[in-house]
């Protein structure tokens, strides 16, 4: 034992080439290819060559490998598996992750390079329509019979609700076993034309000038801010999450100008949107009501203790329009701005 010293590890770290160098009675420092500096401890159990991974250098000092070394020399020598005991210890923690845990550190990891839309619209695919049935559960007891029910039930919305669903599901697995928080995809082979119905484009929705007349007179039932975000949209044809992220630095009331940055538009391409009179004077109110939020539409609770800045929830004006839709009835088709 000892026959490695701190200045002979330095060495080999700036040499950067990959050895396996003996400390004695096992321990092995070691330098993978990519440069990975880490503690071995090679042994044998039942005539078979065994080893474990103590810890990476520096993290784990010389005098820090030796003491885990020695402990886990005692444990072998009493016949315990040590290699096999820390796996199924990864294993038993892995089983400790429910499938929200999954889901939750999925998105935090995607949002790195998915589009904050995107990344919205998974968040909200799985809150309402997969943690009320699977979320608790161990991510690795989901089975692809718990996909199927799930696919199945959001399907009774929608084709394309149970194929954004679907979408989800599998990518959220996908991290888990990048992760290895579970073995396998239980969404592998499964597909959302198959389970529900054939394949089939959403029609749009046109309403018909009768319709539109009916519509804008009922608008400010959902409230002022709602009603002019409403005709904004409408008039400018544009998203609606990008008119719900969209900060007042994006809006030139003198050149009658909206730009909507690349971070925001689904091709990731920078945008601008010429104002007419009206749309400038709707932006205009709006500033009014935004208080002192850089947010054209900011979240309405923060004025009520929840302090911060945060742009309004897109879903927050679709729910308001589907309230206006079913208190009226039939004089206008229920729709959703793009």
């Amino acid at each position: 034992m000892g026959t490695i010293r701190d200045v002979q590890i330095r060495n080999w770290i700036n040499a950067g080439k990959p050895l396996a160098k003996s400390d004695g009675d096992g321990l092995t420092f070691t330098l993978s290819t990519s440069g990975t500096a880490s503690w071995v401890l090679r042994y044998r159990l039942g005539g078979k060559q065994r080893e474990l991974t103590l810890g990476r250098y520096p993290d784990v000092t010389i005098a820090a490998a030796r003491k885990l070394a020695t402990e886990k020399r005692v444990e072998v020598q009493q016949g315990v598996d040590v290699a096999r005991k820390k796996q199924k210890a990864k294993l038993d923690t892995a089983r400790e992750w429910t499938f929200k845990r999954l889901a939750d550190d999925y998105l935090t990891k995607a949002s790195e390079h998915l589009a904050a839309l995107t990344i919205e619209g998974r968040r909200q695919q799985l809150r309402d329509y997969v943690h009320g049935r699977i979320g608790h559960l161990s991510a690795r007891e989901v089975s692809p019979g718990d996909i199927v029910d799930i696919v199945e039930r959001s399907g009774e919305k929608s084709l394309h609700v149970a194929r954004l669903v679907l979408i989800a599901l599998r990518e959220v697995f996908a991290h888990g076993v990048a992760r290895h928080v579970v073995e396998g995809n239980p969404c592998a082979h499964i597909k959302a034309n198959i389970i529900g119905a054939p394949p089939s484009r959403r029609a749009r929705i046109m309403l018909t000038d009768v319709e539109l007349i009916a519509m804008l007179a009922e608008l400010p039932q959902i409230g002022r801010e709602n009603e002019l975000a409403s005709k904004i949209l409408l008039a400018t044809c544009t998203r609606i999450g990008e008119l719900t992220r969209t900060e007042w630095k994006r809006v030139n009331f003198e050149r009658k100008e909206w730009t909507i940055p690349p971070e925001h538009s689904k091709n990731k391409k920078q945008f601008v949107i010429p104002l007419t009179e009206q749309a400038a004077g709707w932006f205009m109110e709006l500033r009014g009501l935004a208080f002192d939020s850089g947010f054209v539409l900011p979240l309405r609770k923060r004025h009520h203790g929840r302090g911060g800045d945060a742009a309004m929830e897109a879903t927050s004006l679709n729910a308001a329009l589907n309230r206006l839709h079913d208190k009226l009835g039939e004089r206008f088709r229920r729709f959703t701005p793009p």
